[in-house]
């Protein structure tokens, strides 16, 4: 063979290797440029707070409809009379409802990459999946799939009863939920005051009527943990009958707690009432 023929079919070779090496590289460029937009959209479907409109992504109520669909399911399958005729619909649909919340739980992980923190993306799933909504969702498709291995009747029954926590995904999808957990995060000093305060109202009745009424009524006020309860029962003007003092000191102690309870009551009422107003201000200032 000529050599300058030997020379072209070297030179065509190449090129076509050139080409060949480019086109894959076109093809590549193109597919990740096509999953980073797609990325990007379901992000914004699947996040409440990405979703650039104004309610719900259509993604998100889909979500909420099978959250409600399937919390019903587990409620009814409580109920002997109901499961014992409806067993492999039961099954069936905890196998789809436990499908869709895996699918979920991996969307995600996947898409949070597109979130506005500057973390790396490992570091931004990380943070997913350590999230309380995070573990929630784990736990939920725990729960889901183990009612289907699990023989034992009292693990059962914990089981699924945890298949309720469906609806605490709800949280994420409710902007007064989020609403109202900055102004427990805002409040949370003042709230954790109250509860010493309340705390420390119950030991106080439970011991007075422990040295009032202890050896007149020993079944119910023998010691201070008997006496709590007649202390959380009074605080939070329940007061469901069984268990009250006979002495003239130990009514006039109760009144007391029944007062004090009634305003330590509304106390967190109204600190987080305050800080949920501020929120919605904070919001509304942000907007304009």
């Amino acid at each position: 063979m000529p050599l300058r023929v030997r020379t072209n079919l070297h030179r065509a070779a190449r090129s076509t290797l050139l080409y060949q090496f480019w086109r894959q590289q076109e093809i590549w460029g193109l597919t990740l440029n096509f999953g980073i937009k797609f990325r990007r959209r379901l992000f914004q479907q699947i996040e409440p707070t990405a979703w650039p409109h104004t309610g719900l992504s259509p993604l998100n109520w889909l979500l909420i409809v099978a959250i409600l669909l399937s919390t019903v399911s587990a409620i009814l399958e409580t109920e002997p009379l109901v499961a014992r005729y409806h067993a492999a619909g039961f099954h069936i649909s905890e196998l789809l409802f436990g499908a869709v919340f895996v699918a979920e739980y991996l969307a995600r992980f996947w898409t949070i990459a597109e979130s506005a923190s500057p973390l790396p993306i490992w570091r931004k799933r990380a943070r997913f999946v350590f999230s309380l909504s995070g573990m929630i969702d784990l736990l939920v498709i725990f729960a889901t799939f183990s009612t289907m291995v699990v023989g034992n009747v009292a693990a059962l029954r914990l089981l699924r009863l945890l298949r309720i926590l469906r609806l605490a995904k709800l949280g994420r999808m409710s902007l007064a939920m989020r609403r109202l957990q900055q102004a427990v995060v805002s409040r949370r000093y003042e709230l954790g005051l109250t509860v010493g305060l309340a705390f420390g109202l119950l030991i106080f009745g439970a011991s007075a009527l422990y040295f009032i009424e202890g050896e007149l009524q020993p079944d119910k006020f023998g010691s201070i943990p008997r006496a709590l309860w007649w202390a959380v029962e009074t605080m939070t003007t329940i007061g469901y009958g069984d268990v009250y003092p006979k002495t003239a000191f130990g009514k006039i102690i109760a009144a007391f707690i029944a007062i004090a309870g009634i305003g330590l009551v509304a106390m967190p009422t109204g600190i987080l009432a305050a800080a949920f107003s501020d929120a919605m201000r904070k919001e509304h200032e942000f907007e304009d």
